[in-house]
C-alpha cells in the first residue's frame, strides 16, 4: 500500500513540477501570412489568325477581372508579383500592350511587349506591387478588368516553318495576404 501511496505521489509531483503557466495572449501576437497564386490569363493564337486579320491588330479583347478588387483581397494584400510569358513562334513580329482596367474603363497600369519573330526565347517578365521598389498597391486594389491588344507589325502571307506557329500569352500572380 505504501508503494501505491509513493506512486500517486510521485504522479502528482512530477505533473505538478512540468505545468508551465499557460499565455493564452499569443494569439494577439501571431501572424498568418500566407502566399496564394493563381493564373490570370492564358491566350494563344495560331499564326492562321493573325495573317486572316484585316490590320495591324489581330487581337483585342476586354475581359472582366474582379478578383483583384474582391473585399476581402483588396483589404488583405500586402505585395505581390505579376508574371508575364509570352512565346512567339510565328514569323511575325509581334507587339502586345497588357492594360489593366478600373470600373470605369481607366486605366490603371500597363505592360508593352516586343516580341521577334521566331525562333526566338520565351520572354518572361516579373512586375512587383506593394513592395518599397514596387509599383503602387492600389492597381491591383482597383483592377476590374484586363484588356489584351496585339499588333502584327509584319506581313499577312508568311508562315513559319517552325510545327504549329503560334503566340501564346500567359499571366499569374502571386500575393501575399495578411489573415491575421
Amino acid at each position: 500500500m505504501k508503494k501505491f501511496h509513493y506512486g500517486l505521489f510521485f504522479i502528482c509531483l512530477a505533473v505538478a513540477s512540468c505545468v508551465e503557466q499557460q499565455n493564452f495572449d499569443q494569439f494577439d501576437d501571431l501572424e498568418i501570412i500566407p502566399t496564394v497564386e493563381a493564373s490570370i490569363l492564358y491566350v494563344e493564337s495560331p499564326e492562321s489568325v493573325i495573317n486572316d486579320a484585316s490590320g495591324a491588330v489581330w487581337y483585342i479583347q476586354t475581359f472582366n477581372f474582379d478578383a483583384f478588387n474582391e473585399q476581402f483581397f483588396a483589404d488583405n494584400v500586402l505585395d505581390g508579383v505579376i508574371t508575364y510569358e509570352l512565346e512567339n513562334t510565328t514569323s511575325k513580329p509581334l507587339e502586345i500592350l497588357f492594360e489593366y482596367l478600373d470600373d470605369g474603363g481607366n486605366i490603371l497600369d500597363s505592360e508593352f511587349f516586343s516580341l521577334d519573330p521566331a525562333p526566338t526565347a520565351v520572354l518572361r517578365r516579373e512586375t512587383a506591387y506593394g513592395t518599397p521598389t514596387g509599383r503602387n498597391l492600389d492597381i491591383i486594389r482597383n483592377t476590374s478588368g484586363v484588356r489584351v491588344n496585339a499588333s502584327n507589325l509584319g506581313d499577312t502571307t508568311s508562315i513559319s516553318i517552325l510545327p504549329d506557329p503560334m503566340v501564346i500569352f500567359r499571366s499569374s500572380g502571386k500575393f501575399r495576404l495578411r489573415l491575421k
